[in-house]
């Protein structure tokens, strides 16, 4: 039977370890440059079968603010449940890092990501990421800008001939 004061000392020593954990892993931190950024990403997407990000999460700040097409997240927690949320949907996902170019705190670059899911066939959406690298080294803003429609409606037969030439009418 747990008292109350072993409760609270069990929760003092999971987060001492937690603390230490978070150190360790934190020290083997690589500077975020073109070369770590394209070794990060080209392990958490090329791999066989579901992306794997666990490695890259110790890069991104507490407050990191991601924003793409679909959404705007807050948070470390929240941008972890997004990718988990995106690893089950999808088969499998693929990146293919185009480009990539740096300017002192921001790496920006160009990708081929390809989506395979469960029931229908794969999609290649092309895009740009543009990080904000703190100072102490850590993603604090991840903006991830593509065409998702387009993308995706190039592989609906028909439809996506009419929406490109929608697009060219109202847009061109």
């Amino acid at each position: 039977m747990h008292t109350i004061v072993h409760i609270k000392a069990e929760i003092v020593k999971n987060l001492a370890e937690n603390k230490v954990e978070k150190t360790i892993n934190d020290s083997d931190k690589k500077q975020l440059n073109i070369e770590t950024v394209k070794e990060l990403w080209s392990i958490t997407y090329n791999t066989d079968g579901k992306p794997d990000w666990s490695h890259i999460f110790k890069y991104y700040h507490q407050d990191i603010v991601f924003q793409d097409t679909i959404q705007r997240i807050e948070g470390k927690d929240n941008f972890i449940d997004m990718c988990n949320r995106l690893t089950k949907r999808t088969r499998q996902l693929n990146m293919e890092i185009v480009s990539i170019v740096q300017n002192d705190n921001v790496i920006i670059f160009e990708w081929i990501m390809t989506m395979m899911f469960k029931k229908y066939p794969s999609t290649p959406l092309y895009g740009c990421t543009k990080l904000l690298i703190s100072a102490d080294n850590f993603i604090l803003e991840q903006r991830d800008y593509y065409d998702l429609w387009g993308d995706i409606f190039n592989n609906i037969p028909r439809f996506g001939k009419m929406y490109r030439k929608f697009i060219i009418k109202k847009f061109g």
